[in-house]
Parts: C-alpha cells; structure tokens; sequence
C-alpha cells in the first residue's frame, strides 16, 4: 500500500494511540506514538513527520506547551485534541500555532479527514493560485513576500517564520490588497469549505499575522478590522 504519510500522535491514553495507530495504517499511513514529552521529543531529532496529532492533556508539561515548543523550532502541521467544551484551549492551541483541533471524543474518520485537508494544505499550499498569476513576489510597508519559497522578509534582511496557516492568510491578504474581506470569505479562501474551522480562527491568525509583521516595523497597523466586515490590508503592495 502506497504510503500517505508519517504521522506522531502524542497522547498518553495508549489505547486511543493504537486505535488511531491501527486505523490510520490501514488507509496507508506509517503512524509513531509517544505518551510523553521525552519520547515526543525523541521521536521529532530522528525522524520529518507529516504532520503531528498532540493531546492537550499529557503528564508534565501539556500540549499547549509542547504545541509551542514544536513550532518554534519547526513548521510541521498539528492538530490539536481537546476535551470536549474546552474552548479555552483550541483558543490557545491556535494562537500557539496549531493548524487544527479536534474534539474528544471523536471518529477516528473524522480525525482521517482533518488529517488529509491539513496535509493537503500544507503540501499545495497557493500552487493552484501560483500557477495563474503573473508574479510570486509582492512588496509591501517594508516588507518581501515570495509565494514560491513560502518565505517572508523584511528590508534590513529579517526573515519572519510563519505557519501554514498564517502564510496562506497573508498569502490572501497581499493579493487582495485594500478590500475588505469578511471572516467566511477568508476561511473560503485560505481552507475552503474542506475543513470545520473554529469561528474565532481567523481572528486569532489576524492577531498572530500582526504581531509577526510589527516586529520589524513599529506601530504599523496593516491589517484593519472593519466593524461588521471583516479585515482589510492596508498597505499599498506591489508586484516588482
């Protein structure tokens, strides 16, 4: 069987890891488990994973935590598993550079199907829209985005690391530069309709995109919120 991917699910309830285990080999995929943050973090020096599935509840330090100490060092897609009503923490997990949550208790097809969309994403992140246009490189406030090589950059040579998520919202924005676009346009957009995204997703990677892009550039208020609208990106951007 061809394989799909390579997926670490860290949780330490060991019978829903060989639950998932087992049903995502059989749809093709090689599947590695860890109960804890030291064979978490064993797992990702030795091996690239596809994408990663990370409970929030752990021993030690929770998810949340680890979620955050994965993406500073790498932009390997997770999805986060919550308990169920925990709103607080699919807050946070996305604001900690989550790609996705999910809900316990769930169907391990639901869990396949979020899986593949945020893997999708991943991989053919804008190839569709790079195809059509003209340019893959856009300037604006100071800042260079190549659409291509998925990098941004400032003027004095700072480059700023984004997540999937947040680089496909940008990727939005500087195409459709001063328009107002509303949240369900953006989720349209930047996920289609492929995923069930959390309502307040956007609005957390707006808060994100924001505070990457003031880094290097003090005070600048590129991305408006537009009362009852939506957002729209302020700067002038070109295409050189």
């Amino acid at each position: 069987m061809t394989t799909s991917g390579h997926l670490l699910v860290v949780d330490d309830d060991r019978e829903i890891c060989d639950l998932i285990r087992h049903f995502f080999e059989r749809h093709g995929y090689r599947v590695s488990v860890a109960h804890d943050e030291a064979q978490m973090q064993a797992h990702l020096r030795r091996t690239n994973f596809d994408l990663v599935v990370l409970d929030v509840m752990l021993p030690g330090r929770n998810g949340l935590e680890l979620c955050r100490d994965i993406r500073a060092k790498s932009q390997v897609p997770i999805i986060m598993v919550t308990a169920v009503g925990e709103t607080t923490d699919r807050i946070v997990g996305l604001e900690m550079g989550a790609d996705d949550y999910l809900a316990k208790p769930f169907e391990p097809r639901e869990l396949l199907a979020r899986v593949r969309a945020v893997i999708r994403r991943f991989a053919s992140a804008g190839e569709a829209e790079r195809q059509t246009r003209p340019t893959q490189t856009y300037k604006f406030s100071g800042w260079t985005i190549d659409l291509a090589q998925r990098r941004l950059w400032s003027d004095d040579n700072v480059v700023v690391t984004l997540t999937t998520a947040e680089f496909d919202l940008l990727t939005v924005f500087v195409t459709h530069p001063r328009r107002t676009l509303s949240r369900d346009q953006l989720l349209d957009l930047t996920q289609g309709r492929e995923a069930q995204a959390f309502d307040r997703s956007i609005d957390i990677l707006v808060s994100r995109l924001r505070r990457k892009l003031t880094q290097s550039v003090e005070n600048a208020n590129f991305i408006v919120t537009v009362r009852g609208g939506g957002y729209m990106f302020a700067p002038a951007v070109e295409s050189p």
